[in-house]
């Protein structure tokens, strides 16, 4: 990896209390002068296996990018707090907001292109970063979405019936329920109960894409057999109502799992922040 990790911080003290956020800082070997960029991880993921072990941080750091990675509430190395407040979206934006403040992100300034931040969702990591850029236009400068939706996969999720399944093993009958399950299950680092609090929080506030739209330049990105990013074009139309540039890439031969690797992801996102 090129550059340098200044180290992991913890303490991101919002209304009292510390979400136990792990957040790593990377700073380049070489500073292009351009603004941080903010990575945020999908469900069941975390900051290693999305964005290091991907090459992310590597291509980013090679652009001369400084890069601020944090692993979401019971994901990774985070710490998984008891309260549901703390899983809630509104609440890991408001923290992302201030870890933001903390790694000294600035608002967006004329004629300052190291002001501001850049952002890279993925995933889940899609929709928290559509609703941060959507209520932080004066700090989010350009967003990359990658294999968002439209609607939440997570807000059909059956809670009981993963519940009763980690009980006693009941078989679970929605499809969808049991991969998404199946897949948190995959990570020893993952602290399953938390990621169901986390499920728990995201089903109490629905994501409405069209509630607030960002209106900096954004590219989504998606894998040409990504089934869950198939309305990626109606996400495309909502941000072009409202003003911004969208640009829309798809990857051939990619599905939701395997887009995160793509090379040609990673170039066009590279390409797309580097102004």
């Amino acid at each position: 990896m090129s550059g340098r990790h200044t180290g992991e911080q913890h303490s991101h003290t919002v209304e009292g209390t510390d979400p136990q956020l792990y957040v790593g800082v990377h700073e380049p070997a070489s500073d292009a002068g351009l603004r941080p960029v903010l990575l945020l991880h999908g469900f069941s993921s975390s900051s290693k296996l999305n964005w290091e072990d991907s090459g992310w941080i590597t291509a980013l750091l090679e652009a001369g990018r400084r890069v601020i990675t944090v692993d979401l509430p019971g994901h990774g190395r985070s710490g998984a707090p008891e309260d549901l407040d703390s899983y809630a979206p509104s609440r890991i934006r408001a923290d992302l907001l201030q870890i933001a403040f903390d790694s000294g992100v600035r608002p967006l300034r004329d004629g300052d292109p190291s002001s501001g931040l850049d952002l890279i969702g993925y995933s889940l990591g899609s929709r928290l970063a559509w609703e941060f850029g959507a209520t932080q236009h004066e700090l989010v400068h350009r967003l990359v979405l990658g294999g968002p939706n439209v609607a939440d996969p997570l807000a059909d999720f059956d809670l009981v019936a993963a519940q009763r399944y980690l009980a006693d093993g009941t078989p679970i009958s929605d499809a969808s329920t049991a991969g998404l399950l199946k897949m948190a299950q995959m990570l020893p680092s993952n602290n399953i109960f938390s990621l169901l609090s986390l499920v728990e929080a995201i089903k109490s506030e629905p994501f409405d894409p069209a509630e607030a739209v960002p209106r900096m330049p954004m590219l989504l990105v998606a894998g040409e057999k990504d089934e869950r990013a198939a309305s990626m074009p109606e996400l495309a139309a909502l941000g072009a109502q409202a003003g911004a540039m969208v640009e829309q890439l798809v990857l051939p031969g990619r599905n939701h799992t395997n887009a995160i690797t793509s090379r040609a992801f990673k170039q066009g996102a590279v390409s797309f922040l580097g102004v």
